[in-house]
């Protein structure tokens, strides 16, 4: 059975680790520092295998090139064709790679950037900036239509999927779901849970592709009455989906 550690970073960055822990090897995705990385392997007595990177942003990829400096056979998986020029293995959408004893299917999700991919399979996702715990990435490169469409796939596995996003930005996320949707219990309770991790300094991630049906309003966007408490002039002429989507996330970066 494999095993996902987290190693922390920056003020709210989480680098995950892929591991067998049947062997000595592991892989992790997107260090965007390298220092974590390399005090982790240390401590665990671990080598590397390999990076899997989910988009292009310096905190995701700073990491790397150090990293590399130490192992240098490293594979560098990561999207064909972004703007990040270390990738080894460039993948697109339908691609898949084997490591740790699993598969990991990749999906293109652009919408946080225009080359942003997942990592998935129906048991564990690394989601990167795209669906976050209770949110999801803003828009630096893609529309809200490239967004909902990305969501659109992840939100077809299995409810029991584990995801792994790559930030820590659960609070400030369910503070304006509770604002989209005051009457959602189900955002009230866990938001009750999730400050209580927090205080506790133990992480909200990783959550599951169910949870996010019931409490993330991004991935509710296609629920009639979802803009009932957003304001008027972040709704637009039209009711679908994606115009939903696109309410929702102007509001969030006006929140």
């Amino acid at each position: 059975m494999v095993q996902v550690d987290a190693i922390k970073a920056f003020d709210d960055n989480y680098i995950w680790v892929i591991k067998d822990p049947t062997h000595s090897t592991c892989w992790v995705v997107d260090p965007g520092d390298e220092k974590p990385v390399l005090d982790y392997l240390s401590q665990h007595n671990l080598t590397l295998e390999g990076i899997l990177v989910t988009h292009h942003h310096w905190d995701h990829t700073d990491g790397i090139a150090p990293l590399l400096s130490c192992f240098p056979d490293l594979t560098v998986y990561g999207p064909k064709n972004g703007k990040y020029q270390g990738i080894t293995q460039p993948l697109v959408e339908h691609d898949s790679i084997v490591l740790a004893g699993i598969t990991l299917n990749v999906i293109a999700t652009p919408g946080h950037t225009l080359d942003h991919i997942c990592y998935v399979n129906n048991e564990i996702a690394f989601t990167g900036d795209t669906l976050f715990n209770a949110g999801c990435g803003r828009l630096f490169e893609g529309t809200p239509e490239h967004m909902w469409h990305s969501f659109s796939k992840l939100l077809t596995l299995p409810d029991t999927c584990q995801v792994y996003c790559t930030h820590e930005y659960t609070l400030a996320n369910l503070t304006f779901a509770q604002a989209v949707e005051p009457n959602n219990h189900a955002i009230a309770h866990y938001h009750q849970q999730a400050q209580a991790l927090r205080k506790a300094n133990r992480r909200t991630v990783p959550t599951t592709i169910g949870q996010q049906k019931a409490i993330n309003p991004f991935a509710r966007a296609a629920q009639p009455d979802i803009l009932s408490h957003t304001p008027k002039q972040f709704i637009q002429a039209k009711d679908t989906p994606e115009a939903r989507f696109a309410a929702l996330r102007k509001w969030k970066d006006n929140f």
